[in-house]
């Protein structure tokens, strides 16, 4: 072998470790951030993201408005075109579909309401319900012009016996993935606390029970917070492949939380099984410290990143 020959080879052997190297951590291109949680303005939200170096945002509404995906197309364009300019990405669209009563059940947590306040909320729930396609389709039109693939729905107010809501629960997503594939736009269930999957356990369960590729996961470990530790336990359930986004609470990562979780063993995880989705900071910390806590969140989370 010649010199020249040597060399090649040698570089193309360097080439190849950093390849793996590159594969084997979190890297700082997979983190984001709700806009509505790291800014009180889309213009604040945007300095943000610039401020860490990011390149992708989540998006849940515009701070003061409703949810994206219920303005009118124009203003859902303006701000995908300011997110565009300002080369962003919007890698989630988080919506409130699904989080609510659905019909048959009755919430394990009851509402002190007088009897027409709860005849009047049953009535605007089923309605909801009834109208899910149309709504999921607005979800989806909103990701399209955002130039993004991933739309969150939820899985319906606990009810005592959550297991036994499964399989509607199975059967109503599995429903919307017909939409979700024909529309090339994923169909991601978020585990709640108030919601009939609240846990890595049981969203390992119901995933089971739905097929379709188009339907997978945001996993947020804090909310079982208290109903199974994060890791090595839930996240031991759950399907990987499956997982498309990952969200972190402000408390479960500042450094001096009594709530903290072990994100670091958890990145090493996702870096050892393949993980390539994104990982978005939802603040939700409404005690007039939300910015404050975004900065402290992000910069517990950059240093991870950095230090893996």
């Amino acid at each position: 072998m010649t010199r020249r020959e040597l060399l090649a080879a040698g570089a193309a052997c360097a080439a190849s470790a950093a390849g793996l190297m590159a594969k084997s951590r979190i890297d700082k291109s997979q983190i984001s951030a709700i806009t509505d949680e790291i800014g009180l303005s889309t213009e604040e939200a945007i300095a943000f993201a610039h401020h860490y170096g990011m390149q992708n945002v989540e998006i849940r509404n515009p701070p003061g408005k409703k949810e994206y995906f219920q303005l009118a197309e124009a203003e859902i364009k303006a701000d995908a075109d300011w997110f565009a300019k300002e080369g962003l990405k919007v890698s989630f669209v988080n919506t409130s579909l699904m989080k609510f009563t659905w019909p048959g059940m009755e919430p394990a947590r009851k509402r002190p309401e007088e009897p027409d306040a709860r005849e009047k909320r049953l009535a605007a729930e089923k309605l909801r319900f009834e109208n899910r396609m149309e709504d999921f389709h607005k979800a989806i039109r909103c990701a399209q012009i955002m130039g993004c693939d991933k739309v969150r729905v939820f899985a319906g107010t606990r009810v005592a016996d959550a297991p036994s809501t499964f399989q509607m629960v199975a059967d109503v997503l599995g429903g919307m993935s017909k939409m979700a594939e024909r529309e090339k736009v994923y169909l991601l269930l978020e585990n709640e606390g108030s919601q009939n999957v609240a846990t890595a356990a049981e969203m390992a369960t119901v995933m089971k029970m739905i097929p379709s590729k188009w339907v997978g996961f945001n996993w947020d470990p804090h909310n079982a917070y208290g109903k199974e530790p994060a890791f090595p336990e839930g996240y031991g359930l759950l399907p990987k492949a499956r997982m498309l986004n990952l969200q972190i609470k402000g408390k479960g990562v500042m450094p001096t939380s009594p709530e903290k979780e072990d994100w670091r063993a958890i990145f090493a995880a996702l870096a050892k099984d393949g993980y390539e989705g994104k990982i978005g900071l939802e603040t939700h910390l409404f005690d007039g410290t939300l910015i404050t806590a975004a900065h402290k969140s992000m910069d517990e989370i950059m240093k991870i990143v950095s230090e893996m």
